[in-house]
């Protein structure tokens, strides 16, 4: 999978090395596009708390900052490309619940950016039975990558 990381935020936080980021993303596409995973695009766009407040105001009506938007656009682009669409991390968000839900920061760096590609590629947790089919997926390909269920707080600090 092509990723376009963007980073959007003047803060001085901590961010994975772009080689992460493509890890993470390699690992969903691996396990569910693996046909034409080479020929699958998205944008990751770290951002601030500002800016993804106002976005997560103007398409969510919720007036505060979230950890991660997922922007489905699915489009063929000219180079054969199949563009997912746009994944919105709010850096400084996930450094300060990393640190509240006493989890490695690189955990949840890569938890959010499996579950914003899971996103994109159709998966929500608008329903119970959903969000377990979700969550079974991100728990599966962070077990791959060697991260903890993210799900278990305690499990995930060890």
């Amino acid at each position: 999978m092509q990723i376009d990381l963007q980073l959007a935020t003047e803060e001085n936080i901590p961010i994975p090395e772009p080689t992460s980021f493509q890890a993470w993303a390699d690992a969903v596409a691996v396990r569910l596009l693996p046909q034409n995973a080479d020929l699958t695009g998205c944008c990751i766009r770290l951002i601030d708390n500002d800016e993804m407040q106002a976005i997560n105001r103007e398409f969510r009506g919720q007036d505060k900052p979230t950890n991660v938007l997922s922007f489905p656009l699915s489009a063929q682009l000219d180079e054969g490309l199949h563009w997912l669409g746009d994944i919105l991390i709010c850096a400084p968000l996930v450094i300060a619940q990393a640190a509240e839900q006493k989890k490695p920061a690189q955990a949840h760096w890569a938890h959010l950016t499996v579950h914003g590609l899971l996103h994109l590629l159709d998966y929500d947790h608008e329903n119970d039975k959903d969000a377990e089919v979700m969550e079974n997926l991100e728990i599966a390909i962070l077990a791959g990558l060697g991260f903890a269920n993210p799900y278990e707080p305690e499990a995930a600090a060890s």
